[in-house]
This record gives C-alpha cells, structure tokens and sequence, in this order.
C-alpha cells in the first residue's frame, strides 16, 4: 500500500494573467466527530481512518484554482475523494471546513460555503453547471428530454416558454440529440446519450464553470471518444472552465490542462498534465503513469 504524504501539498496555479475563476482552500470532509488525535494535521490515519474515534477523512485540506477556460483533472483510485469533493463544491454535501471564492458570485468576495441556501442555490442554478456519474442523480429519467433542460432554466427563474424550447433545442443539436427525439424521455436512451442530455440540461443557463463526475464510466470505448470530443469542442466553442474527475489517467491526459491526483483524501501531487505523464513524482502517481504504458 502507498502512504500517502502526511503534508497537505499546495495547490500553484500557472495561468498567473488570469484571475481564478473558483478558488478553495483547505476544503475537508468528515464523517464522524472527530477527536483530538486525528484533529493534528500530523495525526497518522490508517488510509483516511481515524483509529481512535473512527471518524473517516473523506477530503482532507484540499485547495485547488479554476482558470477561464481551464479544464483542471482530479485523478484518483475508488474512494480517494475526489468525488465527494465534488459533491461538497456543488453542495450536495455540506464541508466540515474550507472556502470557497467564486468569481461570478459577489466578484469573489463571499465564501460560498457560508452564505445562505438561497444564495447557493443561485450559484448551482446559474453559476454552475454538474454531470454526474449516474445520470439517475441528473436527470429526470420520465421527463422528456427538453423538459429535464427546461427544468434547469426554471430553478434560474427563465418563465419563456419560447426561450426555453428555443434554447433546449439549441443544446440538443450542440450535444448531437437527434430533435426528433427531444420529447423521448432519458430512460429511453443510451448511456452516452444520456450522459449528453445531462451536458446539455448543465450549459442551459451558460454557466461559466461545469462539474463533470467520472462521466465516461461504464461506456463503451467508442462512447467514451464521443463525450470527450464533445467535452473539449464545448471547452473550444464556449470558453467554459472544467473540473474532471476520473480514475482514469487516460481520460484526464486527453482533457486537463493542469491535474491533482488524490489519495485517501490528500492532493499528493499536483502540476500540468504533461509534466505528471512524463515525471510524476510520489510513487501512487508513477504507479498510475506506468499502467498506461
């Protein structure tokens, strides 16, 4: 087993020009009480288990920038965190401790963490836009396509009939959804289909920053080459920054500019994709590096 570093590692951005836009710091996640022994950042845990109280450290002390039009990859095995930090970014859970600066909320100035349901329900409707691994937690699988697009449009308050049809349709086209097929509901569909309906439901109300939770898992090969076609031409087309996660070193190679890779909760290393592909530096990350080739 790898053990990871105890020292949480900083995350540097390289876009030094532009100014973020998501910032976080020290996020962590718990599930427990906690203690005093595994409340010391030096404390050794057994993985992210506390053996004294049993608290599990889901996310530990995590920091991370997002850049205009910068997709940044989080790569990690099952049960890293990668994905119940994302999950604690688009509130789905709430963090034990950390901050969040968003740059289109309140130009940065709030920590999203602490401000009010109402105003983070703003940021998830507007601001943010999320694809999840399953779509069963994205999409309304009995609704027709253009209703589950539509849907989003109205929890930002759109009431145009017109526009949100009009728009739907736009994104069903811009994903490749047939528009013969717009009234079919998702459970209709294929994986990777419905994977595509929950991008187009994520960019109905242009939002500048999308989530995107092991989005090509279980497709096939050929399905995956089109969602990440489809991923990297909206990146070209619309400007939209990224957070990708995946377990699969090669999903994140082909799409992040910059990668953290996480370990039983920690960022253990972080840096530009090509330089961890070409000199990854803690001994998990050679491990990943080296299965590819």
């Amino acid at each position: 087993m790898v053990t990871p570093q105890t020292t949480p590692v900083p995350v540097e951005h390289v876009f030094c020009d532009d100014a973020p836009v998501l910032k976080v710091c020290g996020l962590s996640k718990r599930f427990g009480a906690g203690c005093p022994y595994c409340a010391d950042p030096r404390a050794e845990l057994e993985r992210n288990i506390c053996p004294v109280c049993g608290t599990v450290h889901a996310v530990r002390n995590v920091s991370l920038e997002v850049h205009p039009g910068e997709i940044l990859g989080i790569v990690g095995e099952s049960g890293s965190g990668k994905s119940t930090l994302m999950q604690c970014l688009y509130f789905d859970q709430d963090p034990t401790e950390g901050d969040m600066r968003v740059a289109a909320f309140d130009g940065g100035a709030a920590n999203c963490f602490d401000v009010s349901r109402q105003q983070q329900r703003y940021i998830r409707d507007r601001i943010f836009g999320m694809v999840y691994q399953n779509p069963y937690l994205g999409l309304r699988m009995n609704f027709s396509s253009l209703s589950n697009i539509a849907e989003k449009q109205i929890a930002a308050g759109v009431r145009d009939v017109h526009h949100m049809v009009k728009r739907g349709e736009e994104l069903l086209e811009r994903v490749k959804i047939p528009l013969r097929r717009k009234q079919d509901p998702p459970r209709a569909f294929s994986g990777g289909m419905q994977q595509r309906v929950q991008i187009a439901k994520a960019l109905s109300n242009e939002p500048p920053m999308l989530f995107l939770d092991e989005v090509t898992t279980g497709l096939d090969l050929s399905v995956q080459a089109r969602v990440l076609d489809l991923i990297l031409q909206l990146r070209r087309d619309l400007g939209v920054s990224m957070v990708v996660v995946s377990h699969d070193l090669g999903v994140i190679r082909l799409l992040a500019d910059r990668t953290i890779v996480m370990l039983d909760g920690q960022v253990i290393e972080h840096g530009l994709t090509d330089q961890i592909m070409q000199d990854p530096q803690h001994a998990y990350t050679q491990e990943l590096v080296y299965s590819l080739l």
